[in-house]
């Protein structure tokens, strides 16, 4: 679609920055809500007045808050289709650092599964319905019109981005767009629902638990990292009816991000180990959890990198 107002014309910056930005109002002149990306694909950080969530969130947010900053925060929830927003002094700064342009696919109608690797695209060909795809560094993102929840690590090497989520921007793919298959959604329900604890399923090998003296190289305290684990491995455990091994993939990655600048070693094996248990403990099958904490800890370095 095109919009009836005047497109912003994009001010003064270097040749990379200025693509960057002639991209997304071309993206937002098509209806599709858009974010610079960091390097490393993330999302830019929070200012001081939204760090932590302090203004409540934005009103698209899963909480619902009344946060009306000008500034690209909150990750995918600052994605708009406002040229004026996007082209704003508080949007300059963070175009003059992008290193890519995001897109919010459910704000745009769409569901992306995000193919990590050769085996996840060779599955996808097997299960999947043909549709539009997006080559990308590693494997392909495959584009449905449809949206659903988003869930991370639904099989190794595959992620689902629509709702709540981002996605990077490379280019518009190749191929018809299909609607979203029951296929999608049912590889989601296989995979992402917790089944009931057993005995058989909970109880694992004594392992290795995380402590100083696996963690050498570490730039953090004990404490501190006592503190975030248990306040992670609480989150796994509280998913008792589903959802636990996206929570231990989320736990995995943000407890991975946390020991990229050290020069370890930190004993980032162990914690994985741990949150890899405490996902068993309320039934998640150990080679999925296994799975899960892996990619995690996976996307965490490359974040990194």
């Amino acid at each position: 679609m095109t919009p009836d107002r005047k497109t912003p014309r994009p001010r003064a910056m270097n040749h990379l920055d200025a693509d960057h930005l002639r991209t997304a109002l071309e993206l937002t002149a098509a209806g599709m809500p858009v974010l610079p990306l960091r390097d490393g694909k993330g999302p830019f950080g929070n200012c001081r007045a939204c760090a932590k969530n302090a203004c409540g969130g934005r009103p698209n947010m899963k909480n619902a808050g009344p946060c009306q900053c000008p500034g690209v925060c909150h990750a995918w929830a600052a994605a708009t289709t406002d040229p004026n927003v996007i082209t704003s002094p508080p949007w300059a700064t963070a175009w003059r650092q992008a290193a890519c342009v995001g897109y919010h696919p459910g704000g745009a109608g769409l569901t992306v599964v995000d193919l990590d690797n050769a085996a996840a695209v060779a599955w996808a060909r097997e299960t999947l319905p043909d549709t539009r795809t997006v080559a990308t560094t590693r494997g392909e993102h495959w584009l449905y019109q449809g949206v659903m929840p988003s869930h991370n690590a639904v099989r190794s090497g595959v992620d689902i981005k629509s709702l709540m989520s981002y996605a990077r921007w490379l280019g518009p793919g190749i191929g018809t767009m299909a609607a979203l298959p029951p296929a999608v959604l049912a590889v989601v329900v296989r995979e992402e629902t917790t089944p009931a604890p057993r005995e058989v399923v909970s109880s694992l090998p004594e392992r290795a638990t995380w402590d100083r003296t696996v963690a050498t190289g570490c730039r953090h305290t004990e404490q501190y990292i006592r503190t975030g684990l248990e306040r992670g491995l609480a989150l796994v455990r509280a998913r008792t009816e589903s959802g636990a091994a996206s929570q231990a993939f989320g736990v995995a990655r943000f407890l991975g991000a946390q020991h990229a600048q050290c020069p370890g070693p930190c004993g980032v094996d162990a914690i994985g180990w741990q949150i890899v248990a405490a996902a068993v403990s309320v039934g998640v099958p150990e080679d999925y959890a296994r799975r899960a904490v892996a990619n995690g800890l996976q996307t965490a370095e490359r974040g990194a990198a």
